[in-house]
């Protein structure tokens, strides 16, 4: 697949503080892309140099082949959505979303088309006539990205657009977001430092840590082959633990070999292990397996969420069974469940 969007070399500074440092990336027509990182990685600014708010110190960004920086940033095919709405408070809703077009001396007519058409898309019909003060944050959301497309723009950048909601609001709108990207069928951008919603909505996460990418891949990807304990942490909870790989298939810890499925380590070399803390089987029969004891637990409504102790090193566990503090249990994984990778600083 061509890409759409081509990042390369990009670089950017401020002050003395490198902020992004020569990223590459590459974003096709029609995908959902998130930008995930936390706060302080370089994922807005590296927003703000795509929409044109933003000059880098070095490199370039292609939007079809062609430099973005030949026009100007109000010329380029993009929109952009922001986490406060800016949305205008003195017009109501339709002059809101009308608003690039009366700029654009659209016929009236087809004005009111183009309106009534991005009201349908984003389930509020029928409330042009709304002041915008009247509206819900979830309401002015979906007004605000209804104005982004009603200029047809090719891709929709969104800088953390649902940080200012409420847990549940926030949680329908990840919904809403994916189903209004796939029905207007252009490329979105996506910012935030929330890894349920970039696991969620994405076609493709981008992981960022101190202006540098970390991982490139799909939710599933990144969640179950992390390349190392920074994506493996900040995506998910994960238990990590200092390992030696014995051969093809076979990882050692704790004085006991593993099998798993990963290969093309070389035997004896350091490595870690990720295990996620749903994938951990407790069993009370300890017999032949890792055992464990209970430190804590903690109802999280869907799952019991426990602290073990395993040989001194502190795990956790979610589990639908609950065991009580000062137990010791029998600890089972799977073998595709164990996920080997580079050990720290090799």
């Amino acid at each position: 697949m061509d890409s759409m969007i081509r990042i390369k070399g990009i670089e950017k500074s401020f002050g003395d503080n490198p902020v992004l440092k020569g990223i590459d990336l590459s974003i096709h027509d029609g995908e959902f892309l998130t930008l995930l990182g936390p706060s302080g990685c370089g994922k807005t600014t590296l927003l703000r140099i795509i929409a044109g708010f933003e000059e880098a110190d070095a490199g370039e960004v292609f939007f079809n082949g062609k430099p973005l920086t030949a026009g100007k940033h109000y010329e380029r095919p993009v929109n952009t959505v922001f986490q406060k709405y800016a949305l205008f408070p003195h017009l109501n809703v339709f002059d809101n979303i009308a608003f690039g077009l009366k700029l654009k001396k659209m016929p009236k007519k087809a004005i009111r088309e183009k309106v009534d058409e991005m009201l349908e898309l984003v389930n509020l019909p029928g409330i042009g006539t709304r002041k915008i003060q009247s509206l819900s944050g979830g309401q002015q959301q979906r007004i605000a990205i209804a104005r982004a497309l009603v200029n047809d723009p090719k891709i929709l950048l969104l800088d953390e657009p649902l940080g200012a909601l409420d847990l549940k609001l926030r949680k329908q709108m990840q919904f809403e977001l994916k189903r209004i990207q796939e029905q207007v069928g252009i490329t979105f951008i996506y910012v935030t430092h929330d890894q349920e919603e970039a696991l969620s909505m994405s076609d493709t996460v981008v992981v960022l840590k101190d202006g540098s990418i970390q991982q490139i891949g799909t939710p599933i990807f990144i969640y179950n082959e992390p390349v190392n304990a920074f994506v493996a942490n900040f995506i998910g909870e994960s238990n990590i633990i200092q390992a030696e790989f014995v051969k093809d298939k076979v990882v050692s810890f704790y004085g006991r070999e593993f099998e798993c499925v990963d290969t093309g380590f070389a035997p004896g070399e350091h490595v870690q292990v990720v295990i996620r803390p749903e994938d951990v089987e407790l069993k009370r029969d300890t017999t032949d397996l890792l055992t464990g004891t209970v430190e804590s637990v903690v109802f999280k409504g869907v799952h019991y969420e426990m602290i073990l102790d395993v040989f001194g090193e502190r795990w956790m566990v979610q589990s639908t069974v609950a065991k009580e503090p000062g137990d010791v249990v029998g600890i089972y994984v799977e073998p595709d469940n164990f996920h080997v990778m580079k050990g720290e600083g090799e």
